[in-house]
């Protein structure tokens, strides 16, 4: 596999030639001290003679690159330069990843459109654009079961209009009417609602950005992507659940 590792900085620290994960561990921490974080794992990359060691940050999981020597810490981003995959992006999403079954479903505004054999569930705030942009283009979908949890995370406003979206006779029509065609939800804001808990909630899952969606595999991904994207990380997600 052809790879180019691109980096943002170097650190150097001495050690013995050819490091076990022992060596590579105790050297990294040593580096740790100063900024925090805790080593969560060290295994060899399955590319390039590298170790990846996985550090444990209040913002969630981080990658870096070590070499096979234990003297250079290579802070960046690891590319498949013959397929542009980024390596680096696809194994933080592993490790970011959630139990699908873990979400509270209850707590959901769902719907589905033919067999809904293809999953999403998404953190969704109602004055956030992108996230507009993503739930139009995923009404143009077939065959897909789209879980909202309202994720009031913007400004005020959108706390009192989530809660009055859950509070509505139909939830699902009217989080469309308020996203897609900005018509104010009529319903009380002041029914039992699980507004405040999901915001909470989305905080513990690192949800920093609307949207943040997750596949039914439990991956997740953040911001509007084209359609035909989606379309086959949900087809993918959708083989794999057979």
């Amino acid at each position: 596999m052809k790879l180019i590792a691109m980096t943002s900085a170097l650190v150097l620290a001495a050690s013995a030639a050819w490091a076990d994960e022992a060596a590579v561990r105790r050297m990294v921490q040593q580096k740790l001290r100063a900024g925090g974080g805790q080593i969560e794992s060290v295994q060899k990359a399955p590319w390039g003679g590298l170790y990846e060691v996985v550090v444990r940050a209040a913002d969630g999981p981080l990658i870096y690159y070590v070499d096979g020597d234990a003297k250079v810490i290579f802070v960046g981003q690891a590319v498949d330069a013959t397929t542009g995959r980024n390596l680096t992006e696809e194994r933080q999403r592993k490790l970011t990843a959630i139990k699908w079954e873990s979400l509270p479903w209850q707590w959901a505004i769902t719907s589905k459109r033919g067999t809904g054999r293809r999953k999403l569930a998404i953190f969704s705030d109602p004055n956030c654009p992108y996230c507009k942009r993503f739930e139009e283009d995923l009404a143009r979908l077939d065959d897909v079961t789209v879980h909202i949890f309202p994720y009031a995370v913007i400004k005020p406003e959108s706390v009192r209009q989530a809660k009055a979206v859950w509070c509505s006779k139909d939830r699902v029509k009217a989080w469309n009417d308020l996203m897609f065609r900005r018509i104010e939800p009529q319903a009380s804001a002041d029914c039992d609602n699980p507004i405040e808990k999901l915001i909470e909630l989305g905080r513990q899952l690192g949800a920093t950005s609307t949207p943040t969606w997750f596949l039914e595999s439990g991956e997740r991904y953040s911001g509007a992507m084209p359609l035909e994207q989606v379309r086959a990380l949900l087809d993918a997600a959708a083989a794999n659940k057979r």
